[in-house]
């Protein structure tokens, strides 16, 4: 049975289509990792480096806690990422000073969220951002970087597939028409690297990100913070180290 499973698991990695979308250079602005970071949002993948936090148990999941309320002491993480989550709570900016208040001083918050992409539900889908969007969400970070990291091509990539989808009626149809599709679009997929380099590739952005900062002068703040909180009560993975 196990071995039946592992044989299915390998022919689907190696018959899934490509990644729609090739990733802007751009983005990597060298912000160092610390001896403790944070990625919200992780479920499925186990980013080196990181605790990785989601809403749901899954693999690679090491804390299970919401986001609206994290369970980590003031000033604990030297990076916090934030990868496509933002669209997915109900109070994106309760979730925005919750990942300032976790960031240690000089930190950084690295935010990505969809601009024109499809309703994806992770339980709920409530919103879409745009880079102005963004920076109304820094609170009393500064903004670092910005720009997008997936462009105009990923946007069409997408939304083909998914009207191509929504005109075939059975699910096994709409799956051979996912790999299919996938398979015979995915080089348009490198028009982006061309195209994020256009003044008007933000009309049609797929994804969005910023960098923000959090001021090194806040330290003494976030200390005094964590000893009126007193010590938790259920520990994360950072706290049971």
């Amino acid at each position: 049975m196990a071995h039946n499973a592992f044989v299915k698991e390998r022919l689907r990695q190696w018959l899934s289509p490509p990644r729609p979308f090739v990733l802007n250079p751009a983005e990597e602005i060298g912000a160092p990792l610390g001896r403790w970071n944070l990625y919200v949002g992780g479920a499925g993948c186990r980013p080196e480096g990181f605790v990785n936090l989601d809403i749901q148990a899954a693999p690679g999941v090491d804390v299970v806690a919401d986001a609206h309320r994290l369970p980590f002491h003031a000033g604990v993480f030297r990076r916090v990422e934030c990868d496509a989550v933002l669209e997915h709570v109900a109070g994106p900016e309760r979730v925005m000073r919750e990942l300032e208040r976790v960031t240690e001083p000089g930190g950084f918050v690295h935010v990505v969220v969809p601009f024109c992409h499809p309703f994806h539900e992770y339980p709920h889908d409530f919103r879409r951002f745009s880079p102005d969007g963004l920076r109304l969400l820094a609170g009393g970070m500064e903004l670092v970087a910005e720009g997008w990291r997936t462009g105009p091509a990923a946007t069409w990539f997408v939304v083909t597939l998914e009207f191509a989808k929504l005109l075939l009626p059975w699910r096994w149809w709409r799956v051979l028409a996912h790999g299919l599709l996938g398979w015979l679009m995915f080089p348009v997929r490198y028009l982006d690297r061309l195209l994020l380099r256009s003044p008007y590739a933000h009309r049609i952005g797929n994804h969005c990100y910023a960098w923000f900062r959090k001021p090194a002068g806040e330290k003494a703040r976030d200390r005094r913070v964590a000893r009126a909180a007193g010590p938790k009560t259920r520990g994360s993975q950072s706290e049971r180290r």
